[in-house]
């Protein structure tokens, strides 16, 4: 085996047609609790529990036969010290000196406890309708079709969590981890094609002044609206992001310098003609910086930040380019 596969971040065995075991990486002797030698030769039905081995021998051994594949199959492995762990497992057949050879990798998932709770529910289904013989297939076959079902909605939860993982809580919007990853993936285009961009950094002039007069839930309230008329100003292929406490954050793709300020003083035109909610008129000061081939991650944002202080050196309710000072 090689080494990278040995110490690969997720589990690995690879199995003959019998079931039996042919080799074995580390992560998988770590998650199982066993010993190389305790596993290689053994038949994959020593980490399976009943309900388990049924599905193996019914679904995935006459799919792996017919399709040479088997995807996103839900399984629980048994570990040497008799806890039951939730696994995804992808498996590809294939020959290999004229015998036939099945790969076998496994993710372990993260289940919430109600996901949980139903699939050993389903599980005590299956055990019910393997002791009823004349019935077995029939349960089998609605079985099949909830635990599909249930590992779609795993999939999508999934999803959805990433989706929160990069959106602030507050404003809706997206939060500092999205736009660093947004930042990463401009620079590298900029390297790659020469794509120009740049950045506006606003924050909103006395803010304090509005959570000390009207309380911190009327400053809550100013920074959801003011989120949204930035985002409703900015273009489709634009990012707005919230950095954190009353600072944005937007990327601007295709934006020189020039254009970056004609946008930034827009900006302050829309923020201070706003109809807001709570308090009578707010401002905000931009500072502006466009990327060049000398820029970093780190220098870009610098840039901005030297500009928004500037701005607000000048009076506040302002915009200045790091190219007006650098």
């Amino acid at each position: 085996m090689e080494e990278r596969l040995k110490e690969a971040p997720c589990g690995f065995i690879s199995i003959d047609e019998n079931g039996c075991v042919l080799e074995v990486n580390n992560r998988f002797l770590t998650w199982m609790g066993y010993e190389e030698d305790e596993v290689v030769g053994k038949h994959m039905e020593t980490f399976l529990t009943r309900v388990n081995r049924m599905f193996i021998h019914t679904y995935f051994f006459p799919t792996i036969q017919l399709h040479n594949s088997v995807e996103e199959f839900y399984i629980n492995l048994t570990t040497a010290a008799g806890e039951s762990i939730p696994f995804l497992l992808n498996a590809r057949r294939y020959m290999q000196e004229g015998l036939a050879v099945i790969d076998c990798m496994f993710i372990q998932m993260k289940q919430r406890i109600d996901y949980e709770l139903e699939l050993r529910s389903l599980q005590k289904t299956t055990e019910k309708a393997y002791q009823d013989r004349e019935e077995a297939f029939v349960q089998l076959e609605k079985v099949y079709a909830e635990i599909a079902r249930k590992q779609n909605e795993i999939l999508e939860m999934n999803n959805e969590l990433l989706k929160l993982s990069n959106t602030d809580k507050l404003t809706n919007i997206s939060n500092r981890r999205f736009f660093q990853e947004e930042l990463e993936r401009h620079i590298d285009r900029y390297t790659k094609e020469g794509s120009v961009f740049s950045l506006l950094m606003v924050d909103i002039d006395h803010f304090k002044k509005v959570n000390d007069t009207y309380g911190h839930l009327a400053g809550d309230s100013v920074l959801v609206q003011l989120a949204g008329l930035l985002t409703q100003e900015m273009g489709p292929d634009d990012r707005v992001a919230r950095l954190g406490g009353e600072e944005f954050v937007i990327i601007l793709p295709e934006t020189n310098a020039e254009e970056a300020l004609k946008l930034a003083v827009k900006l302050n035109k829309a923020v201070e003609n706003a109809n807001w909610e709570i308090i009578d008129r707010l401002t905000v000061s931009i500072g502006a910086s466009t990327f060049s081939e000398s820029d970093t991650e780190v220098t870009i944002l610098n840039c901005a930040d030297l500009a928004l202080y500037r701005a607000k050196e000048n009076g506040r309710n302002c915009s200045i380019h790091y190219q007006e000072i650098g």
